[in-house]
Formats: C-alpha cells, sequence, structure tokens
C-alpha cells in the first residue's frame, strides 16, 4: 500500500550519484534534478546511491545534501534519503532531546513498526548513538510516560495472526477494570498493551467493544484534557488502525491555523514506502479533501514537490 512512484526503468545507481554530484555544482544547486531522482527511488536504490556517491566522491550524500539545501525542503530530503532504520534512529534521538521531546513522536515509531522494524531502528541507533534507544527514553522520560513508552520501544511483539480468544476476554476485563477505577497506567493495562501481538490485542479490543459497550478509547476519554490518557489512546490507534492515526496527524499538520511542516514531514516520509495510500484514502473520507490538494494548499516550492512526489501525485 506504498504510493511511492518508483519508474520500471531506472538509471544505475552510478549515473544516479553523477547526477546528484552534478546538480551541486555551478551556480545554485539543480532542486528539479534532485526530486527526479531520490523522490523516486525506494530504500534499497537510495542505500546504494549513497554507497556510490561515497565511494566516488568522498562525501557522505547527506552531508552534500545538507550543505546544499536549506529549510523545510531539506528536511525532507535529509529524512527521506537515509534508510528507514536510519531514520527512525533519527527522529527518536531528536525526540528524547529537551527542546525536540516528543512523547508522540517516540510512541509512533514503537507502534506503528513491525518487530523487525523497530529491531532494526535500534540497532541503528547503537550504531550512531552509541548507546540504547531503552536507555535515552527511560532517562529522558518520567511518572507515567516512562511506564509506557519503555516497554513499548522495548518489546519485540509477535507478528504472526493466532490468537487466544479466552485471553483476550480475560484480557478484555481486566482493561475494563482498570479504566472503571482509573488506573490509566496500572501495570497489568500497560503489560498487555504493550506485549500482545497486534493481532491478539485487536481480539481483546473487540471483546471490550462487545463487552462492555463502548470502544476502549470512547472509555479513555474520561478526562479528554489529560495528557497521557491522550497518548495512551494514540498508542493504540497505532497499534490497531495506523491510517486512522497518521490520516488524524495529517489534517492536524494541514489545518488553517499554520502548517506544522515537521509532523507533515515526518508522516510522509516514514509512510510513503509503507501505508501511504490506506492513509490517503482515509484522510479523504475524514476530510472530503484529498491529502494532494491539503498538501498543495499548505505547502509550496520544492518542499511542495517532494511531498507530493512521495506521495504518488501525478508525474510531480
Amino acid at each position: 500500500m506504498a504510493t511511492l512512484k518508483v519508474p520500471t526503468q531506472i538509471p544505475s545507481a552510478a549515473d544516479d550519484a553523477e547526477q546528484l554530484h552534478k546538480a551541486f555544482q555551478g551556480w545554485g544547486t539543480n532542486e528539479a534534478l534532485i526530486i527526479s531522482i531520490l523522490a523516486h527511488r525506494n530504500a534499497s536504490q537510495r542505500k546504494l546511491i549513497r554507497e556510490i556517491y561515497h565511494e566516488t566522491y568522498g562525501e557522505d550524500l547527506l552531508k552534500a545534501l545538507d550543505k546544499e539545501l536549506s529549510s523545510d525542503f531539506e528536511r525532507a530530503v535529509l529524512l527521506w534519503t537515509p534508510t528507514p532504520a536510519e531514520r527512525d534512529a533519527y527522529l527518536a534521538n531528536e525526540a528524547t532531546k529537551r527542546l525536540t521531546s516528543s512523547n508522540w513522536v517516540l510512541m509512533e515509531i514503537a507502534c506503528t513498526r513491525s518487530s523487525h522494524d523497530l529491531f532494526a531502528a535500534k540497532q541503528a541507533y547503537h550504531v550512531r548513538y552509541k548507546k540504547s534507544l531503552e536507555e535515552d527514553v527511560a532517562y529522558h522520560m518520567s511518572g507515567d510516560y516512562r511506564k509506557l513508552l519503555v516497554p513499548l520501544v522495548s518489546v519485540h511483539r509477535y507478528e504472526g495472526e493466532e490468537i487466544n480468544t479466552t485471553l483476550a476476554k480475560s484480557e478484555a476485563k481486566i482493561l475494563r477494570e482498570k479504566i472503571s477505577d482509573k488506573e490509566y497506567s496500572h501495570e497489568e493495562l500497560i503489560r498487555i498493551l504493550t506485549t500482545r501481538s497486534k493481532a491478539q490485542l485487536n481480539a481483546t479490543l473487540n471483546h471490550y467493544n462487545n463487552g462492555y459497550g463502548n470502544a476502549i478509547n470512547k472509555d479513555l476519554k474520561a478526562d479528554p484534557n489529560d495528557e497521557f490518557l491522550k497518548l495512551l489512546r494514540a498508542a493504540i490507534k497505532c497499534l490497531t488502525v495506523p491510517e486512522k492515526y497518521f490520516a488524524k496527524v495529517l489534517r492536524l499538520a494541514t489545518n488553517k491555523l499554520g502548517t506544522d511542516e515537521w509532523a507533515l514531514t515526518r508522516v510522509v516520509t516514514t509512510r510513503a514506502e509503507v501505508d501511504m495510500q490506506r492513509i490517503k484514502e482515509e484522510y479523504q473520507r475524514r476530510n472530503s479533501v484529498t491529502l494532494e490538494k491539503a498538501i498543495a494548499s499548505e505547502t509550496s516550492g520544492d518542499y511542495e514537490k517532494m511531498l507530493l512526489a512521495l506521495i504518488g501525485h501525478g508525474d510531480a
């Protein structure tokens, strides 16, 4: 369900590397050439281009791009170009920093990646930052947030479809009891959400819904202003219906009160090769306008062209 448009006939990685090098030469950077190459190559193709660029020109392609580009367009290209694991490691590290800290970004990475992808991101984190993601999350977060986020980033969930119905019923009951008692960060509630496979969790939440007449997220709205509850609801959405979560993030990022370019860039670059088609469909269903239109009306220039190319818009 990705939207990335990769041409059937693509030049060799060496040709791409040479063209990118040319785009940095002379008076001013050739942004259109950068978009035409990088926005139409998948993760393994981009990785190869970077390797060959480094071998040929003795410089990391990301460093070269960093020198040549600026503002939102630069961030989009620099987030898009690395491997998904490197990108997630970078975003997660940024989310633990004081000025850019974000419980939401950490939760998003932990809940919407497969076990394999989360493990790869944690390995990339080790390599780049010489410590573990779990270590940084535990150090930088506190209270209920730490209780939820440390196990979320530590887990290696079972990815299969098998479910245990008896377990789903009993755990739905536990969830109901803890929520009724307003024990939102109870270790049992956290354990269920952070360790069960997504299939098992879906079964549990279906039992919850059928048994107690309310979707769990409705019952978690007891205090709409409670920030921890907002994060808990978002985590459940990410684990069960990620496209609905991302469509909402994009709607908030493109609303008329001012564009949140960081959120917009993050969602487009992290989901273009995963489930962007489903996100686009959900976005249009909820907002009666296409994501392409929303992005075009809120962004401009090379940044707009880059995002539209990544979500598979026309020949952009």
